[in-house]
């Protein structure tokens, strides 16, 4: 299975609501003309054209690190098409000169609220027209709504607890473009979780900002990034002394049917909180942005019916007593966009970096800048296949398959051996090896099912470890 991660695009400009085909004649002697709405663009914002990223040429599948993308994982920008994964991780549109989309959402905003209060004046004067007639229309007074509290064992208390502990980031490259994604407080020191792809464009001295639903927003920098396993941290600069990290929970203890609730900023809606259930666990992905230098990620995830959208990427996702049990990270989608950006949205199958992983490449990153990867020391085919994990007859460049004197080569594993088992976990392919060997840590010990010559053999492996993404 592969798929991609989701990012925020721009969403379409709304419609201003229609102006009143008959509109109050003004107040005699008034010699003013009667203001005019601004005009409304007739589509949305000028999106970045973007298509396909070339993808690289597979001839014999290599697995040594870093591998790319397996066959088939389409790119950002193909939105899922044919059937592919995920809506993309897309940048939005450089900002053109003197103005750009923030001024067009503005511009068309300014219109609907024009037209708003227009329609809302009207309304006030028919009914006061109305009430000499009889009227019998009641409205309900507030009387602070608003305001009332719920029950903390309910959705609307645990988000309530949960939101002031999310933001919403913003990065951006030197060149300009960049993306919007979701993060979350991990400790009090101002370490900000969230996705890789969420943060790549402002890796190589980029901006990056985080603002809390409350408007704060804070200068932030990458304290270190994962490729592989798409996880980042940032920490925010003069961080708040007010911080409230999120609870984690135990992702290993999470059952299919469990209640999730899923906070981000989909299509760049701030602060949005939707819910859903467990629909699945293990569930092997892959993804990749499709370009031909990319490293791809893999996880074993947590499936949800939450709605999670493009912008979503880097949110938490808690259980029903808001202990975060996963990052939110890709979706799956149908063929063609919507939106009007070229990006399909939910259709209630999205997935999650377990936490458990999640925090310890969170607290590896914290530590050291750089990611820690447990191992088997031999090369995989990276192809889609139903028969398990095939190590190839070569490494990259040339390199021996079965690393010497490693992991696999101790445990007596040989080029053509097809790895169909890691412990209880089957192994269908070679990503689904990779995402499963990625839930453990270095030093762990795995027992490995594999054929060889039509036998089958099973062995213990003791992980070994690799620093770094390249």
């Amino acid at each position: 299975m592969s798929t991609e991660n989701e990012g925020n695009a721009v969403p379409p400009a709304p419609s201003a609501p229609p102006v009143p085909v008959a509109s109050p004649a003004p107040p005699q002697g008034d010699a003013g003309a009667t203001a005019q709405l601004p005009p409304v663009p007739s589509g949305p914002p000028e999106q970045h054209p973007y298509g396909p990223a070339p993808t690289p040429s597979y001839g014999a599948p290599e697995g040594a690190w870093p591998p790319p993308p397996p066959p088939g994982t389409p790119g950002y920008g193909e939105a899922g098409a044919g059937g592919g994964w995920g809506a993309s991780y897309q940048p939005p549109a450089p900002k053109p000169a003197g103005g750009g989309r923030g001024g067009l959402i503005a511009a068309v905003l300014v219109a609907a609220l024009v037209a708003g209060g227009l329609g809302g004046g009207l309304g006030y004067t028919l009914a006061k027209d109305n009430d000499g007639q009889g009227s019998t229309t009641v409205s309900a007074a507030d009387n602070g709504a608003s305001q009332v509290k719920r029950a903390p064992g309910t959705i609307a208390g645990v988000a309530s607890k949960a939101l002031p502990s999310t933001v919403t980031i913003e990065a951006e490259s030197n060149s300009g473009e960049g993306g919007t994604g979701t993060g979350f407080v991990f400790d009090t020191q101002g370490h900000i979780v969230t996705n890789n792809h969420v943060v790549a464009e402002a890796v190589d001295g980029g901006k990056l900002s985080a603002t809390f639903p409350d408007g704060r927003k804070y200068a932030a920098e990458v304290v270190g990034h994962a490729q592989g396993y798409d996880v980042a941290v940032i920490k925010l600069k003069n961080a708040p002394s007010d911080l409230k990290p999120l609870s984690l929970g135990n992702s290993d203890q999470v059952a299919v049917g469990d209640e999730t609730i899923a906070i981000g900023a989909p299509f760049g809606l701030s602060n949005t909180v939707t819910t859903g259930i467990i629909s699945a666990k293990n569930r092997p992905v892959a993804s990749s942005d499709g370009s031909s230098s990319s490293k791809a990620s893999y996880m074993s995830a947590l499936q949800t019916d939450a709605s999670i959208n493009p912008g979503n990427s880097g949110g938490p996702l808690l259980n029903a007593s808001g202990a975060v049990i996963g990052i939110n990270s890709a979706i799956q989608s149908t063929s063609g966009g919507s939106f009007g950006s070229g990006q399909s949205g939910s259709i209630g199958l999205g997935f999650a970096i377990p936490i458990n992983q999640a925090k310890y490449v969170a607290q590896q990153l914290i530590k050291s800048g750089k990611p820690v990867y447990a191992k088997i020391g031999a090369s995989v085919s990276l192809e889609e296949s139903t028969d398990g994990a095939k190590i190839t007859d070569q490494g990259a460049g040339g390199a021996d398959a079965v690393e010497s004197g490693g992991p696999a080569a101790k445990a007596g594993l040989k080029p053509g051996d097809v790895i169909t088992k890691l412990d209880d976990s089957v192994i269908d392919s070679g990503p689904t090896l990779i995402g499963e060997i990625w839930t453990h840590k270095p030093g762990d010990k795995v027992k490995v099912t594999y054929t060889r010559g039509g036998a089958q053999h099973t062995v213990d492996l003791t992980l070994g470890s690799r620093v770094g993404d390249s």
